[in-house]
This record gives C-alpha cells, sequence and structure tokens, in this order.
C-alpha cells in the first residue's frame, strides 16, 4: 500500500467536504469551499498516481472549475454511467453538470482555459434548507438528496427537475442518504438518533432502526451510511457501543443490528464500499471466497479498511489529516481510495491485488445476485415484489413504471435494436444503452408571465432560457 498526499490538490487552502472518482478511474470531482462561493473542481487522476505524469507541465492538473454554487458545496457524485456530475449545497441547491465539448475558461473575469468544459444543465430547488448529502440510483433513473430541513427528496433524473416524492419522518437533520444496490429500499440517517429504510415501490417508511444511535450526539457535519455491492449489509456511521463510537453493520436479513466496525476513538463520519464485490483464494483452506471492501473515516483524523472475510480491519491510518475526514471514494474496479478532510487536503492511497482481492466479472456478480434475489442485477424500476400488485398513487411514479427503463443522459437516444440475448462482458458501460446521433427534441414552450401594474401598463417578467443541450455547442465558461 502507497499514501500519497499531493499538495496541489486543493481548494485555495480552504476545506474540502466531498469527493468522487469518476467511473472510468480517470478523474476525479471534489466539493467544498471556495472564494467567496461554493466551488466543485473535476482534477485529473494520473499526475495523482503517476510522477512522471506530474512533473510533465503538458499533462492538466484541473481539468474544470465550477464556482457556481453560492454557498458551500457538501456532496460531488457521479452518475454511473459517468455523463453526469451532480452536487449539492448550503444554498438548497442541486446542480446537474454536463459535459460539452471544448475546453473551457475560469470563473467570471479569470484568464485560465481549462481542459474541459462542464456546465450546469440543470438545477434543482424544492429544499427548504442545506443539502448535505446526495446519491443516485443503482441505474441513474433518481436522485436521493437530503437536507437539514429534515426531509429526504427523490428526484426524476429522467425529467430535471420533477420531484418524485418528498419523504417526511425524520425529526432532525438528515445527514446521510444511500440507494440499496438491489433496488428495492433507501436508507437515510438523521440527527434524530434514528435510521430510516424506505421502500422503493411507493417510497413509503418501511423500517426504523434507533438502538445503536440513542446515545448519539449531533457531533457529525455529516453522516455518510453505505450499502455494500451484494445488497447484504448496509453500514451507518456514527452509531455507539458501550460508550466508543462504531460503525454500526445492519444486515438485511432481519435488520439485525449485533455487529459492527469499532476502534475509532471518535464518531465516525463517511463510510464508503468499494463499488465491486472482490474475491481471493483463502489462505487456511485454499478455496475461493467472496467479500466485501469497505472504507471507514472518523473525526479522529484516522482512516480503516476492513474486508468482510477479516474479523480484524485490513489497515488502520492514524493522524492521516489535521482535520476531520468528510468523505472517502474507491475508484470502480480498481485499487485506488481518496479521501478528504476538512483541513483542505486530499489523500490517496494505492493498493495491491495481493491485498485487496481482485473484483468479479460482471457475469459473476450477476451469477450471485441471481442465487440472493432470483434475478440478475436489478434495474431501479424493477421494484415489483414477485406476486403482488401495486397500485401507484403518485402520477409521475405510474408514469416512470410504464416507460421503457433508459438510462439518462440529458441526451437524446434512440432505442436499440433487438439482437439475440448474450451475457454482458465487464465494463462500466454494460448497462448503458449507446447515445443517439439524432438532433435533439425541441424544448417545451414556455409563457411569459404578464402582470398589470395599477396604472393599467403591462409588466413582463423576464424567464431564463438555458443553452441547448447540444454536446458540440462552443465552450464560452465553466457554467
Amino acid at each position: 500500500m502507497k499514501i500519497l498526499q499531493p499538495d496541489w490538490v486543493t481548494h485555495d487552502d480552504k476545506s474540502i467536504f466531498s469527493i468522487d472518482i469518476h467511473p472510468n478511474g480517470d478523474k476525479f470531482a471534489t466539493g467544498g469551499q471556495g472564494n467567496d462561493s461554493g466551488r466543485v473542481v473535476i482534477w485529473n487522476l494520473k499526475p495523482v498516481i503517476n510522477e512522471e505524469a506530474e512533473k510533465d507541465k503538458n499533462v492538466p492538473r484541473i481539468l474544470c472549475q465550477m464556482d457556481n454554487h453560492l454557498a458551500c458545496v457538501n456532496c460531488v457524485r457521479w452518475s454511473g454511467n459517468g455523463q453526469m456530475l451532480a452536487s449539492c449545497a448550503d444554498d438548497r441547491l442541486i446542480m446537474i453538470w454536463k459535459k460539452s465539448a471544448g475546453g473551457g475558461m475560469g470563473s467570471f473575469g479569470s484568464t485560465v482555459k481549462f481542459a474541459e468544459h462542464w456546465r450546469c444543465a440543470a438545477t434543482l430547488r424544492g429544499h427548504a434548507g442545506d443539502v448535505l448529502d446526495l446519491a443516485w440510483s443503482p441505474a441513474d433513473v433518481f436522485i436521493a438528496s437530503c437536507s437539514v430541513d429534515n426531509t429526504v427528496i427523490i428526484w426524476d433524473a429522467k425529467e430535471f427537475p420533477q420531484i418524485l416524492q418528498v419523504m417526511k419522518g425524520h425529526t432532525g437533520l438528515v445527514k446521510g442518504v444511500t440507494w440499496d444496490p438491489v433496488g428495492k429500499f433507501i436508507a437515510s440517517q438523521s440527527d434524530d438518533k434514528t435510521l430510516k429504510i424506505w421502500k422503493t415501490h411507493d417510497f413509503s417508511l418501511y423500517k426504523t432502526i434507533t438502538e445503536p444511535f440513542e446515545e448519539c450526539g449531533g457531533t457529525t457535519h455529516i453522516l455518510r451510511l453505505s450499502w455494500s455491492p451484494d445488497g447484504q449489509y448496509l453500514v451507518s456511521a456514527h452509531a455507539m457501543n458501550g460508550g466508543g463510537p462504531t460503525a454500526q453493520i445492519i444486515e438485511r436479513d432481519g435488520w439485525k443490528c449485533d455487529k459492527d466496525f469499532v476502534g475509532h476513538r471518535k464518531a465516525v463520519t463517511c463510510v464508503r464500499f468499494h463499488n465491486s464485490i472482490m474475491k481471493r483464494t483463502a489462505p487456511k483452506t485454499n478455496k475461493s471466497q467472496q467479500y466485501c471492501c469497505l472504507a471507514v473515516g472518523a473525526r479522529d483524523k484516522s482512516l480503516s479498511v476492513w474486508l468482510t472475510a477479516l474479523q480484524r480491519p485490513l489497515v488502520v491510518i492514524h493522524d492521516l489529516f489535521q482535520d476531520s475526514i468528510l468523505d472517502l471514494s474507491w475508484s470502480h474496479n480498481g485499487y485506488i481510495l481518496l479521501a478528504c478532510s476538512g483541513d483542505g487536503k486530499v489523500s490517496c492511497l494505492q493498493f495491491s491485488a495481493e491485498e485487496l482481492g481482485t473484483p468479479l466479472s460482471e457475469d459473476e456478480k450477476n451469477s450471485l445476485y441471481q442465487r440472493m434475489y432470483g434475478k440478475d442485477r436489478i434495474t431501479d424500476l424493477a421494484l415489483i415484489e414477485p406476486g403482488k400488485e401495486l397500485i401507484i398513487e403518485n402520477p409521475y411514479l405510474f408514469k416512470a413504471m410504464q416507460e421503457k427503463l433508459t438510462a439518462p443522459t440529458l441526451i437524446p437516444q434512440s432505442a436499440a435494436p433487438a439482437t439475440p440475448a448474450k451475457a454482458p462482458e465487464p465494463g462500466p458501460s454494460v448497462f448503458h444503452p449507446a447515445i443517439s446521433q439524432d438532433s435533439p427534441p425541441q424544448r417545451k414552450i414556455m409563457k411569459q408571465i404578464e402582470t398589470k401594474t395599477a396604472d393599467g401598463k403591462r409588466r413582463i417578467t423576464p424567464m431564463f432560457i438555458p443553452l441547448n443541450d447540444d454536446v458540440g455547442e462552443p465552450a464560452v465558461g465553466s457554467s
């Protein structure tokens, strides 16, 4: 294992609250504070992990910087297909970023030209307070966001900025949200000392878990919980056991809470499972075993990495930062772990196959899902349990259930021709259809708002008309 801490990955020495590696593994995004605004930066990962690339002046370090948020950015997350980036902030907004052709300029008045151009393709408004965490659904059909307004909002990622559901039930700040990779549940964790499980077929409350959190106080800025890639385990952020801080393990089978990850001296702030199920040959039995890998970060400035096949942590790193660890991200099907902190630093941990194991192929993963759940990788809209029929009262959800599932890209797509079924090959694009090259659809006609003043004159309120979603538009800025 190697530990790298590039000093040039910084938000001008201000706090970095979130980090996420692109599904392709070639770049990563950070979110946090900027100069009098919230800041999102997209970085090139190659100069972080390769010394020669770091020294090469022709290799860009910053790919794009976006200072559009009005306040601190709390979370950044790539969509599963890597075509969109979502960010949420203290300005109550969620912004959906999409890459356009060409390079981009820096913030207003800046002469810096970036290697890539990412612009805000949609702005989601609905929360009444700071938005602290967000998560894409398994097939990028929905986004869940949570806020200090005590709610979790489900957004339709096929029709931004449509709200599908506002889930109310928490009585305190909601600081973390995660999707079940199987597609049946959403989990959220709050300062009200509860973790709630919500059903995805109607977004109703299914289960409230309280026991592991009864002794917890609101000492963390975020509570980033995580679901294992096989769907069997949900691991919470800040929990307590015998007066000591833990990360609680909640089993899908009966929602049992009799196991936890211990060892941190202060509250656990974030947990992140590796995206892949791992395998290796057990040293004692010489048999192949499958397991999951996760990282845990805490307010004690330390980080621990665990394998579910081992009873003790694989590694514990103390005093990795000068402040709390606020977010973690694994490279997809890789061996890189990134962590960020309130001190404005980012650390990179490089592991080997001997340490973590080998990721399962897509065929092996589908076979595992078949054994566990009786079907292959479950998509977002395959939410109805066998033998049960549901009456969908939400008209938008009913419409979504009727439509054929396609991965949203904010780019028009054509239907794929029917082909004989065959096993998918491993790769990040297995579940995403090809992008159509057709011209974009016409936008909905928007009516101008007219009012009459007391003297009978007309007053017309100007309306914002966003740029065309066409990828080939000229790059004019970072927004």
